[in-house]
């Protein structure tokens, strides 16, 4: 008989909670206008269930339960979890370039590590293909002896390499002692999918640039990890660094992520996150418009009348609609 209290190969999808970002910021070096009405940034809860739990998630329908494989692929759990936390760190970085070059600062980016995301295969992968031989959370550190720190570095490393060559890679695990987990692994180099002429290992990378700022910034995201409220820590950082209420005189959550022009990217479990939002009372919630139209129109539904659903494509769009709610940039 399997206990009720055991763990299974499942994993839910539930609805999180909602987290002011306001008094998770600090700034050392600029002034700080606090606000009275902070925009709330939105997490889902993703554990692993027991058979009962499993059982009363299934009959949930705010809840999605998954196998491993549908909620991992070939990722490994903590590989993941690492991958996440890089990607949040990585949130926290694009939205201050974003934030602050809006207002005027001069912000420029550095390349960090050469993490990988995801590996990739050809139509035909060997067994020493990269998605073979590599994982997601793999740090390159060397190609055949030469030191890549940066990703800048490694693609004039990989400059001139040969189709079908096998290099030899200098690799380490995320967060894990790089001394100890450092070693050496033979990867087919396969052609690139937009130029096949050119070379390539076969990973997409993650996001590990850092951004210069003329004055200290943090954002406290404790454990938390993925790149969804990018956007809200950029109307955050605005909401901070400017006199005035940005979210004007409502309760405002937003999800999505954020790229260095300022454009809004889809996030997952959206319905989850509504659900969440719809609980905390806030009055309106910005999404991503690069949802699909199931998912806008399903996290409409969710929501009913006393929340409202509004997909964004920018962060400008963003700030306009914050306008019509008595709020936006006062300068």
């Amino acid at each position: 008989m399997v206990s009720g209290s055991t763990p299974i190969q499942r994993w839910e999808t539930a609805p999180g909670e909602t987290n002011a970002v306001g008094p998770r910021l600090s700034f050392e070096g600029a002034k700080r206008y606090t606000s009275e009405n902070p925009f709330l940034f939105v997490t889902a809860f993703g554990t692993q269930l027991t058979a009962l739990e499993s059982f009363v998630g299934w009959v949930d329908a705010d809840i999605n339960v998954q196998t491993k494989k549908q909620r991992f692929g070939s990722v490994n759990p903590t590989a993941q979890r690492r991958l996440g936390y890089q990607a949040m760190i990585g949130a926290k970085q694009i939205a201050e370039y974003v934030a602050l070059k809006r207002l005027g600062y001069e912000v420029s980016f550095q390349y960090g590590s050469v993490i990988l995301e995801q590996v990739i295969c050809n139509e035909a992968p060997t067994a020493d293909s990269a998605c073979k031989v590599l994982e997601p959370g793999n740090v390159i550190d060397a190609v055949n002896g030469k030191p890549t720190p940066t990703l800048d570095v490694l693609l004039e490393v990989m400059k001139g390499a040969q189709l079908n060559s096998v290099a030899t890679l200098t690799v380490h695990d995320l967060n894990s002692d790089a001394n100890k987990s450092r070693r050496e692994v033979k990867v087919r180099l396969i052609p690139s999918p937009g130029d096949p002429t050119r070379a390539i290992i076969g990973f997409v990378p993650a996001d590990t640039r850092t951004v210069k700022v003329p004055f200290e910034v943090d954002i406290d995201t404790d454990t938390i990890g993925g790149p969804s409220a990018g956007l809200a820590f950029a109307l955050s950082l605005l909401d901070e660094l400017t006199p005035g209420a940005l979210a004007g005189k409502v309760k405002v959550a937003t999800t999505g992520t954020i790229d260095e022009d300022g454009n809004v990217g889809a996030i997952g479990a959206l319905h989850q996150k509504t659900v969440a939002v719809k609980a905390s009372g806030a009055k309106v919630f910005l999404v991503p418009a690069a949802q699909s139209e199931a998912e806008i129109a399903d996290a409409k539904v969710t929501a009913g009348k006393s929340l409202a659903v509004i997909p964004v494509k920018t962060l400008d769009e963003a700030l306009k609609v914050l306008q019509k709610y008595g709020g936006g940039l006062k300068q």
